[in-house]
């Protein structure tokens, strides 16, 4: 977008600029059936300091021209796995399948995941996503023993090094049988609570699973940390296990924060099933992420030849409609879980609103991958607004079918009002790390 100069230094105006009301608290319309009003956006001192209906007046002084261009505030993603990014080439998935995706991550880990190797790869997935326009990310760190000793130091540094670049979190992530080992789940729940992070889990359908989640509440609860659960990331029709988890939110009366992602089994059960869980979770006040690319690429995967039948998702309308927190965000990149991917909200939200139907009428949809997720993560994003930083995403699209049909390689990212140096990544960068795997083999 070389026609738009963002200044270095001083106050300016994003004349003409496209925001949408259910990201700008307090908008003053007129708006077009997108849901966006033309407006004029003043920044100073990294700030925004005023925003104006367009209206028919002239244009202000220091004005940059942006002719109708969909300005977004930057992006939260709330459930990703940059610890496992990018091992792909060294460690495909067999089949595309789930237990395919667990068993090639198990011995990638084994084998490769020393503290220099996932250091590596997690900066070139934040710089990917920085690059894109995301401004808070929360990972999921794989902690089973000894993972743990080396993956959590590793992302105190890189929580460190991004600092005012990347509000960046992350989440214990361990399968709930692990929690068995009492000892040693405190030991990991101490090491969360000292990095100032969120204790998680992965949940199955075990004959246990209530004494567990007891388990993992209580201990939430003993060292003030907000939970974080993967749940029913299966077509099963007998996976409830967000159900599980919403009755011992109410079970324990948690006052922290719960987010629990995927729930597709959600989309496979019998109404009367779904809307007694959906009724347990928004009253155990559970917020919910789907991942559509992810679950698009694993779910319903078949191996006789016939093709998919079902979308992966989770039921976010349903959820929605009873005040349930909902967002979408990129999950897994370029590793087994997912081959594909880079860490970009857009391309997340347009896979969202195809797979999800986010339009007719999109509503306040947008909020999934910007308000909604900062809220659930509890950091300052995700909104335009006066007194809020200026930190936003400009595009080219003018309308959301013209933002969505196109990847916006060339937008512009400011943070505290000025324009970032959007250097993406190569990925040459990781052939080191995965040796003679990154060529393809006959």
């Amino acid at each position: 977008m070389t026609d738009l100069l963002i200044p270095t230094s001083g106050w300016y105006v994003l004349g003409n600029a496209r925001l949408h009301g259910s990201l700008t608290p307090g908008l003053d319309g007129p708006f077009d059936r997108d849901g966006f009003a033309l407006v004029d956006i003043a920044i100073a001192d990294g700030k925004v300091t005023g925003i104006a209906a367009r209206g028919e007046r002239p244009a202000p002084p220091r004005s940059i021209d942006l002719a109708g261009r969909i300005v977004l505030p930057c992006f939260v993603d709330c459930h990703t796995h940059v610890d496992k990014g990018h091992i792909w080439p060294r460690m495909p998935n067999p089949d595309g399948s789930f237990a395919g995706a667990l068993g090639a991550v198990g011995a990638d880990r084994l084998v490769h995941w020393n503290a220099a190797d996932v250091a590596r790869r997690m900066d070139f997935s934040l710089r990917t996503a920085y690059a894109h326009g995301t401004k808070a990310l929360r990972t999921h760190l794989d902690s089973v023993a000894p993972q743990e000793t080396i993956s959590w130091p590793v992302f105190e540094e890189m929580r460190d090094e991004w600092r005012g670049r990347i509000d960046l979190q992350a989440a214990s992530l361990i399968g709930i049988e692990g929690v068995r080992e009492a000892a040693w789940f405190e030991t990991l729940a101490r090491r969360v609570a000292a990095a100032k992070a969120v204790l998680g889990a992965v949940t199955y359908m075990l004959p246990d699973l209530e004494p567990l989640l007891d388990r993992v509440f209580r201990t939430a609860i003993e060292f003030g940390l907000d939970l974080d659960f993967h749940a029913d990331e299966t077509g099963d029709l007998a996976a409830v296990s967000l159900r599980r988890i919403a009755e011992a939110a109410l079970r324990h009366r948690f006052g922290g924060k719960i987010l629990v992602g995927h729930c597709c089994a959600l989309s496979r059960q019998p109404d009367g099933e779904v809307l007694e869980t959906l009724d347990k979770v928004a009253a155990a006040g559970i917020a919910v992420v789907s991942l559509p690319m992810c679950n698009l690429f694993l779910q319903d995967r078949r191996h006789d030849g016939t093709t998919p039948r079902w979308r992966g998702v989770t039921l976010l309308h349903e959820m929605k409609a009873r005040g349930i927190p909902v967002a979408v965000a990129s999950d897994n990149t370029r590793d087994p879980f997912y081959a594909y991917g880079d860490l970009d909200m857009l391309e997340v939200y347009r896979m969202a609103t195809r797979i999800l139907h986010f339009d007719h009428p999109v509503g306040d949809w947008p909020k999934t991958v910007a308000a909604t997720p900062a809220e659930i993560m509890g950091v300052d994003a995700g909104r335009l607004a006066v007194g809020s930083p200026a930190d936003l995403v400009i595009f080219k699209g003018r309308s959301w079918t013209e933002l969505l049909s196109r990847p916006e390689s060339d937008r512009i990212v400011v943070r505290d009002g000025r324009a970032i140096e959007r250097s993406i990544p190569d990925y040459c960068e990781l052939d080191e790390l995965m040796g003679s795997a990154w060529t393809s083999k006959p």
